[in-house]
């Protein structure tokens, strides 16, 4: 598989997890509120999908509801149209598509998508939101790449869409903080051992995990390196000292000069 090198705007402007969220201010992470506050501000951003019940691709982090709304169960249990009725909390916005989320930011900013694992989740396996992920993205123009922590995801997305900058999302792999990920998988994929499987031009890994020396090796063969998630200044500056670019929140991240 032919890498598909990262746009330069990836490698300036820091990039918003889950958009330019903060609860207190009415922008839960991953609402319109945080897309458009990161594109006012001039913040790349990043972004997470989740599958419907009948097969579109939902700009949400979580397998389940409970945490960022007042609903129960899966996300893929439910259909798209009752996921776009569900209210975030601490707002008044309901679920995005990414559909909806590609039309608000219309290329202006870099747009990092993390297709988030349903084969471990208790999800529907690999395939159905790559297919969602491939469809929504076909004539889209703007900057945009994809990742995941699911190396099969991204071969997937290859496959489907092998124009698309894709990269992998990486890290430590410890057994407690990866869980329910059984040990076995954690100590396969601590070591990013389908790097060139998947025809990766990027990894996008935890950043007090960056001194690893398997990043050091993968950027000297010219993966480019972001980092997730950066906290605060001092968090950033160690960071940079390895990676070419952070995904950050809770404080806002110095724009290029």
């Amino acid at each position: 598989m032919t890498p598909i090198p990262l746009p330069a705007g990836f490698l300036t402007s820091p990039l918003a997890h889950r958009a330019y969220h903060n609860r207190a201010a009415g922008r839960p992470e991953n609402s319109r509120a945080a897309i458009l506050a990161a594109i006012t501000a001039g913040y790349g951003i990043e972004i997470d999908l989740q599958l419907s019940a009948d097969g579109d691709a939902m700009v949400f982090h979580d397998d389940t509801l409970k945490r960022l709304t007042a609903e129960q169960g899966f996300v893929h249990a439910h259909t798209t149209a009752a996921l776009s009725r569900v209210r975030l909390r601490d707002c008044d916005e309901t679920i995005p598509t990414l559909t909806e989320i590609l039309g608000l930011v219309a290329g202006r900013v870099p747009l990092l998508i993390e297709i988030k694992d349903q084969e471990h989740n208790g999800g529907p396996g690999i395939g159905p939101l790559e297919r969602a992920t491939a469809r929504a993205l076909q004539a889209y123009g703007g900057p945009v790449a994809v990742m995941s922590f699911n190396p099969d995801a991204i071969a997937e997305m290859a496959r489907l869409a092998p124009s698309l900058p894709r990269g992998l999302t990486t890290g430590a792999y410890d057994y407690e903080g990866y869980a329910p990920l059984p040990p076995a998988l954690c100590d396969r994929l601590r070591d990013i051992p389908d790097y060139t499987r998947t025809g990766a031009s990027f990894i996008s890994h935890e950043w007090r995990d960056l001194p690893r020396p398997r990043v050091a090796e993968l950027k000297a063969a010219g993966a480019r390196v972001l980092c997730w998630t950066v906290k605060s200044e001092g968090d950033e500056a160690l960071a940079r000292q390895i990676a070419d670019n952070i995904t950050f929140e809770q404080y806002p991240a110095a724009l290029p000069a």
